[in-house]
């Protein structure tokens, strides 16, 4: 039976301000750690999670900073795999994670290879596309960082090979484009078991983000919980209350605490830190899990 989530504005008891996904330039963000902290506690938030895709590099250099700042933003140690799951990509965050248990140091490393291999892949289709060299200039963006498909799209862009950055993955690195190189991630439970392990707490990234009907995004969500999944992203800053409700009525069904986060990479003018993030007081906070 679905669970019924009323119309009316639910009231929040959030006292906190929390952002639990945001990334830096050791992933594909733009900003650095330092930035990201100040950026954070210009924007007034209490507690801030760094969920970089497949790294943990940047969590050190965040900590270090805060302290040194006298800062009293509360940093949340956090990670991002992209797993495969039918065909679809499916993004798993992990909170609360402790970044040198050994099983997560695992993970990483097996992620780090599987996105270098398909890095080469698509920088030799995107060669027969006629863009040379492109593999080079895609890990001079990334320097440090985790290499991503947003990284060959803002070097497309930097050519004018297209005008924005979803024209990208609209004509050449999508889903069924000519560039696409399909990936070879971990299973949605490998991901779950390796945060579990270190300490953490597993999340369901942005659902509604997921091309996918309403049927399989409940397959989705039921195979999370029978792999161990603790929470899902019920706010992000770009949904509509409809979105909210539909999200905040799977989570219920379904027994899952509650995430939120703007999944921010860079300052723009449709999202940022903190932006539209309460939780509806009928759910279950994740921070319940470590807090308690």
């Amino acid at each position: 039976m679905s669970t019924v989530v009323s119309d009316k504005k639910v009231d929040s008891v959030q006292v906190k301000r929390y952002d639990l996904h945001s990334h830096t330039r050791f992933s594909d963000g733009k900003l650095s750690p330092e930035q990201l902290v100040d950026r954070a506690t210009n924007f007034q938030l209490d507690v801030l999670a760094i969920t970089d895709h497949d790294t943990t590099n940047a969590l050190d250099i965040a900590k270090r900073y805060i302290q040194e700042c006298g800062s009293k933003l509360e940093l949340v140690n956090g990670i991002e795999f992209s797993t495969s799951w039918q065909n679809f990509e499916i993004h798993i965050v992990g909170l609360n994670i402790e970044p040198e248990n050994n099983a997560l140091k695992s993970l990483i490393i097996s992620q780090q290879a599987a996105r270098e291999s398909r890095a080469i892949a698509m920088s030799e289709k995107l060669a027969k596309c006629g863009f040379d060299n492109m593999l080079e200039q895609a890990k001079l963006l990334a320097g440090e960082g985790s290499i991503t498909r947003a990284h060959f799209a803002q070097v497309l862009l930097n050519q004018g090979a297209v005008t924005k950055m979803q024209s990208a993955f609209d004509k050449f690195i999508g889903k069924g484009k000519r560039a696409f190189v399909r990936p070879t991630w971990c299973d949605i439970a490998t991901a779950v078991s390796a945060i579990h392990q270190a300490g953490g707490v597993a999340v369901i990234a942005h659902p509604m983000r997921y091309d996918m009907t309403a049927k399989w995004l409940r397959r989705l969500i039921i195979d999370f919980k029978n792999a161990g999944g603790d929470a899902m992203e019920i706010v992000l800053p770009q949904m509509n209350p409809e979105q909210r409700r539909l999200m905040l009525s799977y989570c219920l069904e379904y027994e899952l605490y509650a995430s939120l986060g703007s999944d921010f990479h860079y300052p723009s003018k449709w999202s940022d830190l903190g932006r539209n993030l309460i939780l509806p007081e009928s759910c279950k906070p994740v921070w319940q899990l470590w807090q308690s």
